[in-house]
This record gives C-alpha cells, structure tokens and sequence, in this order.
C-alpha cells in the first residue's frame, strides 16, 4: 500500500477531540502525516478533497475485535460468553488459509465503512494457528488498507476444564470425549507466536504490527503466561488477554489460584504497561488498583456484555482511578457489528443504570469518544501516533457529512456523534494519508466479490462442522447447569444488571 505523497483536504469542519469543538480549516497530508492544519493553505497536492459540508474526526479505534468471527456474525441469540466457547470449538474448526483471509477482510471493510482505521485483533484459529493462517489475516488487512495490531490468541487448557464443576456432572461417554480433546502444546504455541512476531510485527511501513495474546489466563498454563511474557521484554510488544469478563472466569480463578485473575497476573509479573485486560467486568476496587498501579490499560466492550448477560463492566470506577480505556465491538458473532459508533452509545448508556439519579457518576460522551480515539490509541500502543488529527501525527481521518438526519441540527457535536450517529454518514476515509473510502465505497479492494466469496464460505463451513457441532450441542444443557450453579453463588461482587 503506497500513500499519496500530498494530500489536501478543504473547508472541513474539524473536530477538536481535546476541546470537543468544531472549527473550520484546511488540512494538508504529506509522506502520510498531518502537516498543516491551519484555513486557506496555499499549497498544491497530488489529491484534493472538497471538505465543505463535512466534519473530520480521528479515524475511530477498536480495541478489542475477533477477525475469525466475521463468518459467523449474527449467527447466535441468548448465548452466554461459555456457550460461545464451547460452540466455537465446533464453528471455527479447520478453516483454510482462505477463509481466513475472507473473514479478517469483511470485518476490516465494515471497520472502514463506519468510521474505525485502526483496530486490535485477537483472532482464533482451531485446532491450531498456521504460519499460512497468520500470513492470510496480514495480507487481509493489508489489502483493505486498514492498520492493526494482530494478536494471534493462544491457549493451551480446554475450555471446558476451566468451567468449575463442569467436568464433575457430565455423563461418562461426554467426559470421556472431553478428556480426549488435546490443545497444542505451550511450546508449539509460543513458537507460532514467536514467528508471528518476527516475520510481521512493523509490516507495511508499520500499519501491521504484532501482540502475543493468551487468550484468557482460567484457560492457560503458567508456562504459556511466561512464555507470552517473555516474547513482551524480547520484542517490546503487547500481551492482550480477556481477564474476568464473566463471573464463571472470575469464580474459576479463585478456585485455582484462591485469589482474583488480576492478583494472580499482578503476582506472576504480567501486569505493566504493556497489558491489556479485554472487558475486566468482574473485577473489585482492589483489582482496579492494581491495574492502574502497573499502568495497565483495558479494552471496554459493552455490547457483548450485555448481549453475553456477562454484566456490566465498573467504567466509572476505573475512570476515577487514572485508567486507560479503549473500546472495542467484540467480536460479530458476541455482539453483531464492528461499529464503534455503535459501541460508543452502548458503551455510554449502559452505565447509567450503575447509578440512578446520580449524573455526576454516569459515563457520558466526552468519556466514550476518548476511548475511542486519544485513549484507544494508547492501548493500541500508537498514543504518539493516532488518535488525535494535529501536525505531526499520522494522516488517519474520517469525513462525516454533517447535512444529515443523525447530526442536525448539530447542537453538541459530542453528544450528536455518540447518541445519534450510526456510522450511515462516513464519507471519506483516510488512512496513513491514503483515500481507502471515497464517498462510501471502498477504494482498496473489490468489496462486492469479497462479500460473495465470504458467503460461499460461510456457507461451506455451516456444513462441514456439522458433525462436530454433535459434542457442544450434547453439552450445552449440563454446561448451563454448571454456570447457573456459579451464577447463582454468593460473590464479593456483584455487576449484574
């Protein structure tokens, strides 16, 4: 992907992200960074954009998203988060380098589409990642033209095994079919990871780069943490990880450890700058502390909490302790879409209900778009780079028409881009100074064929896992029992609705 060498766009209304207000300007893009924003640059450029009618804003940040669930968006309905894992075992089984390409390439289109340049992908493969695999979700994002922090998830326990008192109710012929199910090996999993690492991280003029992520403390060994650890003070990168994000997880952990997951990382030496906790809904006082005192940062999702009924996630609280927040969409088969705008408004409504008649504690617009933008950047590990539209910064930028039924009349630009925008007004994006959105389409690739060779393959793999879809379907009813059991125990927490 080659950026336009020069790149103006005119008489454009620009959304300050720091003040949350508007001013009208020029802004001039050069070897893909801002470089002058002030009116009526006298300047020639490769490429001019007529701004009049629109609004530019950061381009949007999700911090938490799964490439491989784009093939089976929508699929589910009132399933929790452990109906979702053990179902997964079955839907995403033994997908080709293609299918994953085409699964990473639909979800960074409809990123792109509704706003969202940049994104940090935890994504899946079962039984195994492949060096092919990893290669296949690279050249996805590269070909749309999106930046991305890939974290190729790993585990090396069973999910089911990481459910309290699973194992112990199901029938003899379950459990025998369970226990003969066998992960890879924490070494053959760092190694992957490792290769991952060393082949792409800083890829495409560093719009690629590269995370370890195991995928959730309850279902990896102490080896595999270490190993994900190690390869973060070898190479300098992130460890992205979802940590408490349902009660079971967190009752799992005091089981196993006899403390919360976030005590367990903080006395392993995982916490630091370099963490992220994807959800971190079932964590207490203490837990946030923690977070904030190692200068960890987290990834906020409020539609897959409340459409998994994991809970609602202490944003206030960690707000009020310094904490970096991003927000992500989850992945589309936990919560639908991949629009941040979306989340913002989720993510800014549900926490009201924490605590009636009292405004002063709500999350409100302001809050959301930080971690969207200026914050999501900073748990991408890009806060000197993105997230802010300034000189100096690299050129990632959407246009919204603002003569429209979702931002007029614009009394609050804040509020009207939160509560009332949907993503429908994108009109042009940019990134690292490159038009990949001119007027709605994208530019980068055929969008049309690529959603026809996903559905094909959709289609294709609904039939080819149907035989193993028989051993979540069988143990659904006493994995239900399980969690309802856990659910329904005392807690020192509580974040329910």
């Amino acid at each position: 992907m080659v950026a336009q060498s020069s790149l103006i766009v005119r008489n454009v209304g620009i959304f300050d992200i720091r003040s949350f207000t508007l001013r009208r300007t020029d802004i001039l893009i050069r070897d893909r960074a801002i470089f002058r924003m002030e009116p009526d640059i006298d300047a020639d450029a490769d490429d001019t954009i007529n701004g009049a009618g629109c609004i530019a804003i950061p381009g949007l940040i999700n911090a938490h998203t799964h490439a491989h669930n784009n093939l089976t968006k929508s699929l589910a309905d009132n399933w929790t988060l452990e109906d979702l894992r053990s179902w997964g075992l079955a839907l995403f089984l033994n997908r080709t380098p293609e299918d994953q390409y085409l699964s990473a390439a639909i979800g960074a289109i409809e990123m792109l589409k509704t706003g969202c340049t940049a994104a940090y992908d935890q994504f899946v493969a079962v039984p195994t990642h492949t060096d092919e695999g990893v290669a296949a979700v690279v050249q996805a994002y590269r070909d749309v033209g999106m930046r991305v922090v890939l974290a190729p998830a790993v585990s090396d326990i069973v999910f089911y095994r990481a459910v309290p008192g699973l194992l112990e109710i199901l029938p003899s012929d379950i459990r025998s079919e369970v226990e003969r199910l066998r992960p890879s090996s924490a070494q053959a999993l760092i190694r992957t990871t490792r290769t991952a690492i060393e082949r792409w991280h800083g890829a495409s003029e560093g719009r690629i780069r590269v995370s370890t992520a195991p995928v959730i403390p309850g279902e990896c060994t102490e080896e595999l943490m270490q190993g994900c650890l190690a390869l973060v003070r070898e190479f300098g990168v992130g460890l992205h990880t979802h940590v408490a994000e349902t009660k079971i997880q967190d009752m799992a952990a005091e089981r196993r450890w006899g403390h919360s997951i976030i005590a367990h990382l903080d006395e392993t030496g995982v916490l630091g700058p370099h963490f992220v906790g994807g959800h971190c809904v079932w964590i207490d006082n203490e837990d946030i502390r923690r977070l904030a005192d190692r200068g960890a940062m987290v990834a906020h999702n409020p539609a897959s909490n409340l459409k998994l009924g994991s809970g609602i996630a202490p944003v206030r609280e960690m707000l009020d302790a310094n904490l970096i927040l991003g927000i992500g969409s989850d992945g589309s088969m936990a919560s639908d879409n991949q629009n941040i705008f979306e989340a913002m408004r989720i993510g800014a409504l549900s926490s009201k209900v924490r605590f009636p008649h009292r405004p002063e504690r709500w999350v409100g617009a302001q809050d959301v778009l930080r971690m969207a933008t200026i914050d999501g950047a900073k748990v991408l590990g890009l806060g000197e780079e993105i997230g802010i539209l300034e000189p100096g910064r690299r050129a990632d930028l959407v246009l919204m028409q603002s003569d429209s039924p979702f931002l007029q009349p614009l009394h609050n630009a804040a509020n009207a881009l939160v509560y009332a925008e949907t993503g429908t007004d994108v009109r042009t994006v940019i990134v690292d100074g490159r038009v990949v959105v001119r007027d709605g389409r994208i530019t980068t690739v055929d969008e049309s064929a690529i959603r026809s060779r996903a559905a094909e393959a959709a289609a294709r793999l609904w039939r080819e896992t149907a035989s193993h879809r028989d051993l979540p379907r069988r143990i659904e009813p006493f994995l239900r029992s399980a969690c309802a059991v856990c659910a329904a125990k005392t807690h020192r927490i509580d974040r329910y609705g």
